[in-house]
C-alpha cells in the first residue's frame, strides 16, 4: 500500500498541490497537517502515518522538506521506515529508497537540504544583527509615548485626579497607572 504524507507550515498555506501529487502517485491513504516542521514528535499526523505503515508499504512525500528540517530528523524517520520494512519515495526529487541508486540520491539530497537550511538560518541571523546595529528595534512597539508616560507621572504626582480617572484619561488599566508611575497600589 502507498501511504502519503503532506504538510504545510502555517494556516495561510495550502497543501492541495501536495495532495494532488500524492493521489497521482497512487497513494491509497494520505495523512496531512498544518504544523511546523521543526520536530517530528510534534506532528500528530506524521506519527499516525508512521504507525499506520506496515512491512511492504511505501511511504510517499512530495519533497524532503515536507518531512524533516534536519538530516538527523530525516535519518531518524527513514531509519524507522526501513526497520519496519517500509519503502520511501519522494516524488519531486524522484527518490525511491527501494533501489540502491535511490538510497544514494536520498542521502545526498538530504545533506544538501540541511546545508541549505543552515545557510538560510545564518543569513537571517546576519540580517538581524545588521538591523540591530542600524538601530532597528525588534519586538512589540510601545503602546505609550514618552510624553504620555510623563503625563501619567505628573498627574499622579499632582494628586488632583484619582488613579481611576488617570487610567480613564489614558485608556489604560488602573494597575498600569500604578506600575507606570512607580506608585504603590492601595490594598
Amino acid at each position: 500500500m502507498k501511504i502519503g504524507y503532506a504538510r504545510v507550515s502555517s494556516t495561510g498555506q495550502d497543501y492541495q498541490t501536495q495532495l494532488d501529487k500524492l493521489q497521482a502517485a497512487g497513494c491509497e491513504k494520505i495523512f496531512h497537517e498544518k504544523q511546523s516542521g521543526k520536530s517530528a514528535d510534534d506532528r500528530a499526523q506524521l506519527q499516525a502515518a508512521l504507525e499506520f505503515a506496515r512491512d511492504g508499504d511505501i511511504f510517499v512525500i512530495t519533497k524532503l522538506d515536507r518531512l524533516a528540517r534536519s538530516m538527523n530528523d530525516l535519518t531518524s524517520i527513514t531509519s524507522k521506515l526501513q526497520k519496519n520494512g517500509v519503502g520511501f519515495v519522494v516524488t519531486d526529487q524522484q527518490i525511491d529508497t527501494t533501489t540502491p541508486t535511490g538510497k544514494l540520491l536520498f542521502n545526498i539530497l538530504g545533506s544538501l537540504a540541511e546545508f541549505e537550511r543552515d545557510l538560510i538560518n545564518a543569513r537571517c541571523d546576519e540580517g538581524r544583527k545588521a538591523a540591530k546595529a542600524k538601530g532597528v528595534q525588534f519586538g512589540r512597539k510601545p503602546k505609550m509615548t514618552d510624553d504620555q508616560l510623563e503625563g501619567i507621572r505628573a498627574d499622579v504626582k499632582a494628586g488632583i485626579l484619582s488613579m481611576q480617572a488617570i487610567a480613564d484619561k489614558y485608556q489604560i488599566a488602573r494597575n498600569s497607572v500604578y506600575r507606570l508611575a512607580g506608585a504603590k497600589e492601595a490594598a
